[in-house]
């Protein structure tokens, strides 16, 4: 089934781009362009993870067109990218990652593949919208919210490393899964039980731009959270 996939060939994307590299090899990249032995080495380890989840070597042209893609891409990102066009570049590459899976598993199979797989196609569609909502989200909120300087906002006031990532990616995973199951109260409950332990954070803070950084975080997240969950509702009647 095209749709059982491109669904698999997504979370290969996914795990490739947000959780197998790291800031150092990104930096790498930037910093030698063509000549950075990264850009090729991520493209192999997506070659790999595409294997891997499909597990189905007649599948060879349909992964060799999608990781050659992938290449011309993360190239084009490369050679354009400056500092003031950061994060649009960064949308725009993954809108075409995302686009040209879609594209050439539509291209290269047809309605008569079949592959037998372990899980139905409404697991796989969970599971990668699941994972969307881990690091590809915090990394998408991270890239807009570049244009703040938190830092500045936050000033003496300390937190746990890395916790406002954990909370995020918790708090849209449940989000995801109240949506699902039809429970749309208990993402109110969510929303609610969040905005009374920020609540003190914001009025002490006595400064409305951590007030308005805090509000558009947590928008944003739930946001996205909400059209995963919608988006798996419209797509379950399909698969």
């Amino acid at each position: 089934m095209i749709l059982v996939t491109i669904l698999k060939l997504l979370i290969a994307h996914f795990i490739g781009d947000f959780f197998l590299q790291s800031k150092a090899s990104v930096k790498h990249k930037e910093k030698y362009k063509l000549a950075s032995y990264h850009l090729y080495l991520h493209i192999v380890i997506h070659i790999g993870l595409m294997f891997l989840v499909l597990w189905d070597v007649s599948n060879w042209a349909l992964i060799l067109s999608i990781a050659l893609t992938h290449l011309a891409i993360d190239v084009g990102k490369i050679l354009l990218q400056t500092k003031k066009n950061k994060r649009i570049v960064f949308f725009v590459d993954q809108i075409l990652h995302v686009l040209s899976i879609i594209i050439l598993t539509s291209v290269f199979l047809n309605d008569g593949y079949t592959f037998d797989i372990q899980f139905d196609a409404r697991t796989w569609l969970i599971l990668t919208l699941a994972l969307f909502l881990t690091r590809p989200t915090s990394f998408i909120m991270k890239t807009i919210f570049t244009k703040w300087n938190i830092s500045k906002l936050t000033k003496d006031n300390a937190s746990l490393k890395d916790a406002g990532n954990y909370i995020g990616i918790l708090e849209r995973l449940l989000v995801f899964v109240f949506i699902i199951t039809n429970h749309w109260e208990a993402v109110g409950f969510l929303i609610t039980a969040k905005s009374v332990f920020r609540f003190g954070d914001i009025s002490n803070s006595k400064e409305r731009q951590l007030t308005e950084y805090i509000l558009i975080g947590t928008l944003l997240s739930f946001g996205i959270a909400i059209i995963s969950g919608l988006i798996y509702n419209y797509l379950q009647y399909y698969v």
